[in-house]
C-alpha cells in the first residue's frame, strides 16, 4: 500500500508505527476485534440469560439516559426480542432519579414481575442496589464501561475496566460491552449471526456519542457500523436524518457526533430519553407489547410515527440549544461581572478553576455549558445548581482541560460531597450548600499545587500536530488524510500549522457575521480557501486583506456540484512574526 508520508508521520505521532498496525488502521475492512469470552464473567452471563429464556422469565433492560445508554437499550431489546416476548425496559429520569441504578427503580421493576435485570452503560459500583435486587428474588447482570472506583456491584459484572478483567482493550463504550454480550450469545448459538450486523449502526452511534477512544476495537466497530448506517435500513434513523438534513449515504463520524448524537441526547436532557429508544427500535419489536416500566408507556410505534418521534427530538434539540445559550450568556455575565449579591458568591474564578453557582439553571444543559465555559476561559469549570427549593442541597457538574484530572481534583475534597463521580474530563457531585465555599478553597489550593508542578498547565495548547508547507496542500492530500477517519477521541481530524500566509477576499457568513470565508496564499502561489466557524469577530483584526498570519487548520476535500476542491477548516489564527 502506497502511503502518503504525511499520513505515515501523523500515525507515528499517534503511536501507530508497526507496519501491520498501520495497514490495519487504514484498512477499509479492519479485523481487530477480540473474543467476547475474554471479558470476565461472560460465560456466567450467557448461561444465566439462557436459563432465564428457557424458563420464560420476565427480563428488564436497564439503561442510562444518554446516547450510549439509549443505543445500548435498543441493542439489547433488538437481540433478546428474537428469543422472548417477555421484555421490558427502564431508563431513569435525569431530573427525578439521576444516573445509574436506584433502589426505588429496582423495587418498581420487581413489582412488575421481573426475574432478571440486565443493565447497560451503568451499574458497576451499584453494590447496594444489586444486593437489593437479589434480596427481592431477582438475578442481575451488569454490563458497563465506567471506571470501578468503589465497591463493585455484587453480581455478574461485565466491564473491561473491572480490576483483573484481562480484556485486551478497556476503551469500549457501554454499547460496545452490550455488543460483546450479544456476540457471545451468537457464539453459543443462542442468537442468529445476522443480529450482529443488524445492531452495528447502533454500536457506532453510541461509541461515537460517548467520546471513547476511536482506536483499536472501537475503530473496527465504528467502521463497520458506519457501513451499516449508510444502508438506511433503520426507519427511525432515516426519519431523523431527514429532519436534520443528513445524507445517510455519505454519513460521517462528524455527522453522528455533532448532529445525530445531540438530537438523541436532547430527549433525556429536556424531556424523556425513551423517545430515542422508540425512534431507534424497529416497530415489530414494540408490536410484541414491550413495556417501558419507568414511564408506564407501551412505546408502540407504527411506521408513520417515526417521523413524529424525529420531530419531537428535533424540538427537544431546539429547546436545548435555546436554554444552553441563555444559560451560557448568564454564566459569562456572572463570571465577568462578579456575580450577584443574592447568590452565594455568585460566579467567580476560584484561583484557576471556575466554580459557578447558577441557582435554578436547567440541569439538563449545565454539563454542556460547563464545557463551553471551559473552552472559553481554558479553566476546569464546575456549575452548581439547587437540588431543593430551600437551596440546602446543591448539585454540580464539571468539565476539565487537558492536563487537569477532574476526578482526582475532586477526590481531594471527597469528604465534602454526599456523592461524587466521574473521570479525568468530566464529573458530577452533590453536596450541602454550606460546603460550597470550602470546596472552592480546597480546589483553589490544589490548583496552586498543580501549577507549581507545571507552570504552563493552564496555557492553551497548540492544536497543530505538525507544520505543513502550502505547496503540499491539494485535493489528493485531503483524500489521503481522510483514510485516517473515522475521527473522534484519541484520533482527531489532523490539524496543521501553516505559516507566513497573506489574507484576501474575506467574506462574512451568518446573520451576525460570526463565521467567515477567506483566501490565503504564500509568496503569490495558489490561493487556498479557508472556512472559519463561530470566531470571526474574535479574529476580526487579522481577517483583513493583506494581513500576514499563521493558521492552524484541518485540510478537507469540498465537493460541490460534482467538483472537488481543497479547503482549510480554521482552528486558530495568529499574527505572523518574521523569524
Amino acid at each position: 500500500m502506497n502511503i502518503n508520508p504525511i499520513v505515515r508521520e501523523l500515525l507515528r505521532k499517534r503511536g501507530v508505527c508497526d507496519e501491520a498496525d498501520v495497514l490495519e488502521f487504514l484498512s477499509d475492512s479492519p479485523k481487530r476485534t477480540y473474543d467476547p469470552f475474554l471479558l470476565d464473567g461472560m460465560e456466567e452471563a450467557v448461561n444465566l440469560i439462557s436459563a432465564h429464556i428457557k424458563k420464560g422469565s420476565k427480563i428488564c433492560i436497564y439503561g442510562d439516559y444518554d446516547t450510549d445508554g439509549v443505543t445500548s437499550v435498543t441493542l439489547m431489546m433488538t437481540a433478546l426480542s428474537k428469543l422472548t416476548d417477555r421484555l421490558t425496559y427502564y431508563i431513569p429520569s435525569r431530573f427525578g432519579e439521576g444516573y445509574g441504578l436506584n433502589s426505588a427503580a429496582v423495587e418498581r421493576i420487581r413489582g412488575e414481575g421481573t426475574d432478571l435485570i440486565i443493565t447497560v452503560d451503568c451499574g458497576s459500583v451499584s453494590y447496594e442496589e444489586t444486593r437489593l435486587a437479589k434480596s427481592l428474588g431477582m438475578d442481575i447482570i451488569v454490563t458497563d464501561h465506567h471506571t470501578v472506583t468503589d465497591k463493585q456491584a455484587d453480581c455478574i459484572l461485565l466491564n473491561p475496566k473491572k480490576p483483573g478483567s484481562g480484556y485486551p482493550f478497556d476503551g469500549l463504550a457501554g454499547v460496545g460491552v452490550a455488543f460483546k454480550l450479544v456476540q457471545a450469545m451468537v457464539r453459543r448459538d443462542l442468537l442468529p449471526k445476522p443480529v450482529l450486523s443488524e445492531v452495528l449502526d447502533l454500536v457506532a452511534i453510541g461509541t461515537i456519542g460517548d467520546i471513547v477512544p476511536l482506536v483499536d476495537e472501537n475503530r473496527t466497530i465504528v467502521k463497520y457500523g458506519l457501513r451499516e448506517l449508510k444502508k438506511g435500513k433503520r426507519a427511525g434513523l432515516k426519519a431523523l436524518a431527514g429532519k436534520a438534513s443528513i445524507n445517510l449515504n455519505s454519513v460521517t463520524s462528524d455527522n453522528i457526533a455533532y448532529i445525530i448524537v445531540p438530537h438523541i441526547n436532547a430527549a433525556g436532557r429536556i424531556e424523556d430519553a425513551t423517545i430515542g429508544v422508540q425512534l431507534l427500535t424497529d416497530n415489530g419489536i414494540f408490536e410484541k407489547g414491550i413495556k417501558c416500566i419507568s414511564r408506564g408507556a407501551q412505546g408502540r410505534a407504527c411506521g408513520e410515527e417515526k417521523a413524529i418521534l424525529a420531530a419531537k427530538l428535533s424540538e427537544c434539540n431546539k429547546r436545548r440549544k435555546e436554554l444552553q445559550e441563555i444559560t451560557f450568556r448568564s454564566c459569562v455575565e456572572m463570571i465577568e461581572g462578579g456575580g450577584k449579591e443574592d447568590k452565594p458568591s455568585g460566579g467567580e474564578v476560584a484561583d484557576d478553576a471556575i466554580i459557578l453557582y447558577a441557582g435554578k439553571a436547567h440541569e439538563g444543559i449545565t454539563g454542556i455549558v460547563a464545557g463551553k465555559l471551559k473552552d472559553k476561559y481554558y479553566r476546569p469549570t464546575m456549575i452548581v445548581t439547587d437540588i431543593d427549593e430551600e437551596g440546602t442541597m446543591l448539585k454540580g457538574t464539571g468539565r476539565s482541560v487537558e492536563g487537569v484530572n477532574l476526578y482526582e481534583l475532586l477526590k481531594t475534597a471527597e469528604d465534602l460531597f454526599v456523592k461524587f463521580g466521574g473521570h479525568k474530563g468530566a464529573c458530577g457531585f452533590s453536596l450541602p450548600s454550606e460546603n460550597l465555599e470550602p470546596l472552592k478553597s480546597r480546589i483553589a489550593a490544589r490548583m496552586e499545587e498543580l501549577k507549581a508542578e507545571d507552570a504552563q498547565l493552564l496555557e492553551r495548547k497548540n492544536p497543530a500536530e505538525m507544520e505543513l508547507d502550502p505547496s503540499s496542500i491539494s485535493v489528493e492530500l485531503a483524500k489521503d488524510l481522510a483514510l485516517l477517519s473515522p475521527f473522534g477521541a484519541a484520533n482527531p481530524s489532523p490539524v496543521f500549522e501553516i505559516r507566513g500566509l497573506s489574507v484576501s477576499d474575506v467574506r462574512p457568513m451568518g446573520a451576525d457575521g460570526t463565521h467567515a470565508r477567506f483566501n490565503v496564499t504564500k509568496d503569490g502561489a495558489q490561493k487556498l480557501q479557508c472556512v472559519l466557524f463561530g470566531r470571526a469577530k474574535e479574529y476580526e483584526q487579522l481577517l483583513s486583506s493583506g494581513a500576514r498570519v499563521d493558521i492552524a487548520a484541518a485540510v478537507e476535500e469540498n465537493v460541490w456540484n460534482g467538483r472537488s476542491s481543497v479547503q482549510l477548516m480554521i482552528k486558530e489564527i495568529k499574527e505572523h512574526i518574521d523569524d
